[in-house]
């Protein structure tokens, strides 16, 4: 009865493509197709779940890359005889685990292209300065108390410096999402809060880069911090002058071929050469694909708006996501339980006292000023795990924060609705200014 059973957990916890094989020994198969199948499948059945269940969809493709991952519990602790691959733990469904590394990638810059298509420079320009200093007040004010936080209760000096990094920067997803459904996305406050996350999302994808400046250095370096931030700088100057006349204008002249196959590929294009170009000058890919991004929203083209809408954008973004859930290794998550709650209390505690000292001194009034300041203390997302992420995969914090950021998005993004209907119990006998 044992070897029966040891035989049946050995070919699924090596993998569904060893199964598999085991079934058409004969015939050639493909490892991409199969982990393709697997993460698409489980994914729309586990995000499914979620969306009756009202939660954001970014927290249902995190639970299922947790579930098909190679260290879910399923397979370390369910089927205990699975052997161990590569010192990666136990295979799970997958089976090249490799392959995850190459979608997540492939997500990250993708999310971050659909991001930036969401902030044309004429946004980025109107945003004005309440946003600007009420986001960036908030923002680093969240920063510096966090890593002081960390650093005081033990964790590395990188650790605490990219965890307050990530802990800084609200989840615009899941704001705008809640803020739909609630029917409130066009309330004076919630224009606010937009703006304050278009300036959040714009530091973080600088962040990104001098965060991972810091991490070749070793320390916080002065000249190091000053080279980043001149190249992004230039980078975001040209791309934002020169670009924004240039490329949106190219981009209409292929539309108006008419074929949505090269204007498709042309976007596409753009997307990843912007990445490229700054992978060349030594910052993060994250930063090319964003200002791509915020280049082909300055196009007038209705046809761009459509193919950008398709679903092949969300079907990348998903693939991270869950890529990401997978790599997590969420056993180690129950021996820094209490610590990811210290930390989701302490970073919205400081993200709304310093959003409404942010929204106060720059004269909101007192109503908007609440209820912007319980919205954007909530959800951390999508910025938060790519900067662990970046964090992790040049080996500059640990890779324990890979977990703990993913349970902190869970559980943040849970009680951002509760935080929403406390700001309207908060001003119930306060006047809208």
């Amino acid at each position: 009865m044992q070897n029966s059973l040891l035989q049946l957990t050995q070919p699924v916890g090596s993998g569904l493509q060893s199964l598999i094989d085991k079934i058409t020994p004969d015939i050639p198969h493909s490892s991409f197709v199969t982990d393709l199948a697997i993460i698409m499948i489980l994914a729309s059945v586990v995000t499914l779940a979620f969306f009756k269940m009202k939660q954001p969809l970014i927290i249902g493709y995190l639970f299922a890359g947790m579930l098909i991952g190679p260290l879910s519990p399923i397979w370390t602790g369910i089927l205990p005889n699975v052997p161990e691959i590569g010192g990666l733990g136990k295979q799970g469904l997958l089976s090249d685990l490799g392959l995850l590394n190459i979608f997540s990638e492939l997500g990250v810059i993708l999310l971050l292209f659909v991001i930036g298509i969401e902030f044309p420079y004429s946004k980025i320009r109107s945003i004005g300065k309440v946003a600007i200093g009420a986001g960036t007040i908030g923002l680093f004010l969240t920063l510096g108390v966090v890593f002081y936080i960390s650093e005081l209760i033990g964790l590395k000096f990188m650790d605490s410096l990219f965890l307050g990094a990530a802990m800084s920067i609200t989840s615009t997803a899941v704001i705008i999402k809640i803020l739909e459904d609630s029917k409130k996305i066009k309330k004076e406050s919630s224009i606010l809060v937009l703006g304050v996350l278009i300036v959040e999302d714009v530091i973080a994808v600088i962040l990104i880069a001098t965060l991972e400046s810091v991490a070749f250095v070793g320390s916080v370096s002065l000249e190091s911090i000053i080279t980043v931030v001149m190249v992004a700088t230039a980078l975001i100057a040209g791309t934002l002058t020169l670009g924004t006349r240039v490329i949106p204008k190219l981009i209409d002249r292929v539309a108006a071929t008419e074929h949505r196959e090269i204007l498709l590929l042309s976007v596409l294009g753009l997307c990843f050469g912007y990445a490229l170009l700054t992978d060349v000058v030594g910052l993060s890919v994250a930063i090319g694909a964003f200002l791509a991004g915020v280049l082909v929203a300055e196009s007038k083209s209705a046809e761009v708006s459509k193919i950008l809408s398709s679903p092949i954008k969300d079907m990348f973004v998903a693939i991270f996501f869950v890529s990401v859930g997978a790599l997590m290794n969420i056993s180690e998550i129950e021996n820094y339980v209490v610590l990811a709650f210290g930390i989701i209390a302490l970073s919205i505690g400081v993200k709304f006292g310093g959003s409404l000292i942010g929204a106060y001194l720059f004269k909101q009034g007192k109503a908007k000023s609440i209820r912007s300041a319980f919205a954007l203390a909530g959800p951390r997302g999508e910025f938060s795990i790519v900067i662990i992420k970046t964090g992790v995969d040049i080996g500059a914090v640990s890779s324990f924060l890979f977990p703990l950021i993913g349970m902190i998005s869970i559980v943040s993004a849970f009680i951002s609705p509760f935080l929403i209907k406390a700001s309207d119990r908060a001003v119930e006998n306060i006047p809208e200014e």
